[in-house]
């Protein structure tokens, strides 16, 4: 590494190999040489007799060894990425060399190849959202059962249970799957369409043989493993696609965004937290502290990810006519940023998935210090049916309620509302009673338990059976 240039931190900290290798310099190349060998064996394969099979067998034996100093000192002297390429290419494959690129434009290569990374980026972030929702749907079972103390506004609301609150982050995340699944859908090939998308070189290459252009697009397109093709385009794949790649991929930022949000809250009230190593230092000075430092990351991460479509839909909607260059420099760093950052994002939501603690007894605090406010309705409904009037007690509970919660907030006392109720010798019950209706908390969290089963055996488990084999291919580990 050299360390008096600045460094990329997707790259350096945050994302996967697998990731940074499908937007690298050697897979890019690579795969326009791929192009340039699907386009010539078409050719020849559909009787362009300029083609002959030892062209094409030349250029398939020097795909992947590439010179880039010839490369890069051919595009410093003629300012021209894909002709520097095709310069170096006909340097190694001297038969095939007046051939190579042979009725075709720039983006030719250049879109071809940005859908092929697209498609093997989209499989890795499924791969990682699947991951996700299996660390949870575990999680979820296993706590569908313990109350905790919901919240509204960030006040307490009614119990929910620790499984139920994260079925929500499931059910997000199975949204952004399904967007994915859909987006898959839209990812065609460019295929073989010419300068400006007339195919009008290729028309002549064929001598007017409409069929053969026709065909040409789709061989080509299958040949670099698309089942489907962009029917018309300009000299570009629509960037429309592009500004929906990023929309559903910002979408997963904000699932992530929700959920490491909701995580560092909880982390405040000490009731869950993430992942926390043994060495860890949370503080460099105050040494006490457990930072949830993975949920904060994630947080920064996916903010910029959720501001990125912005830059897409400027570029989709200035597009003039059939192609503006301006394009061009603000996708080399955007296309692969919220790709990079999808990653990122999914490996630390996968690490943090994967090993949450819990706090049972702070949970109970927290249930216990609000639960008798949440109780009074039951209280109110068990004293009508000692034959009190719901009026009068209603009217004592609020009062009781008040000073509580009065004495809670301007004393710092603990919550005594069942104390002066049991005082207050309107109310029909002892502290032991009083008592007695709130110690089973799972009363209070109504069909959460059942929901969260009924969630995962009817939503959950069909989904994670569909990408089983994807279950456990993520390498979650952090580099800091």
């Amino acid at each position: 590494m050299n360390r008096n240039i600045y460094q990329e931190p997707l790259v350096s900290r945050y994302t996967s190999e697998a990731m940074q290798e499908l937007f690298s310099e050697h897979f890019k190349f690579t795969n326009w040489r791929r192009c340039w060998v699907a386009l010539a064996e078409a050719q020849m394969e559909l009787g362009l007799n300029l083609v002959t099979q030892e062209m094409v067998d030349e250029l398939k034996s020097h795909v992947d060894d590439i010179d880039f100093d010839i490369a890069t000192a051919k595009e410093k002297e003629i300012r021209h990425d894909v002709m520097a390429h095709v310069y170096a290419y006909g340097l190694q494959c001297p038969k095939a060399e007046a051939i190579i690129h042979l009725g075709a434009t720039s983006q030719f290569v250049v879109c071809n190849t940005d859908l092929i990374i697209q498609k093997k980026a989209l499989q890795l972030i499924k791969t990682g959202i699947v991951n996700v929702i299996a660390n949870l749907s575990n999680f979820c079972r296993e706590y569908k059962d313990m109350a905790t103390l919901g919240f509204t506004h960030y006040q307490p609301a009614q119990p929910t249970t620790v499984g139920k609150r994260n079925t929500l982050y499931l059910q997000d995340l199975l949204m952004d799957l399904e967007y994915i699944e859909s987006l898959e859908q839209q990812v065609k090939a460019r295929g073989a369409k010419g300068t400006v998308g007339t195919q009008a070189s290729f028309l002549e290459l064929f001598q007017g043989d409409h069929g053969k252009v026709r065909e040409l697009d789709w061989l080509v397109s299958s040949k670099l493993g698309f089942e489907t093709v962009f029917p018309v385009t300009g000299q570009t794949y629509p960037r429309k696609l592009d500004m929906k790649t990023a929309e559903t991929l910002a979408g997963i930022g904000a699932s992530a965004h929700k959920f490491s949000v909701d995580a560092r809250l909880l982390s405040n009230l000490k009731v869950q937290e993430e992942p926390f190593a043994k060495k860890q230092v949370g503080s460099s000075a105050m040494a006490y502290k457990r930072n949830p430092m993975r949920s904060e990351r994630m947080t920064g991460l996916a903010r910029k990810l959720m501001g990125l479509p912005a830059n897409f839909a400027s570029t989709a909607a200035n597009q003039w006519f059939e192609r503006s260059l301006d394009d061009s420099a603000i996708r080399r760093m955007d296309m692969a940023q919220v790709f990079l950052l999808s990653d990122a994002i999914l490996k630390l939501y996968v690490n943090i998935t994967s090993d949450m603690v819990v706090y049972p007894k702070q949970i109970e605090r927290y249930l216990r210090a609000e639960l008798p406010f949440m109780a009074t309705e039951k209280i109110l409904m068990a004293c009508v049916e000692r034959g009190k009037s719901r009026q009068d007690m209603h009217e004592v509970i609020r009062e009781h309620s008040v000073a509580a919660g009065l004495s809670v907030k301007e004393e710092g006392k603990e919550n005594d509302l069942l104390d002066r109720l049991a005082d207050d010798e309107a109310i029909p019950f002892t502290q032991q009673e009083l008592e007695g209706m709130i110690v089973n908390y799972q009363e209070f969290t109504g069909r959460a338990a059942e929901q969260t089963d009924d969630f995962l055996d009817e939503v959950v488990i069909p989904v994670l059976h569909k990408y089983k084999d994807m279950v456990g291919k993520v390498d979650a580990s952090l580099k800091v």
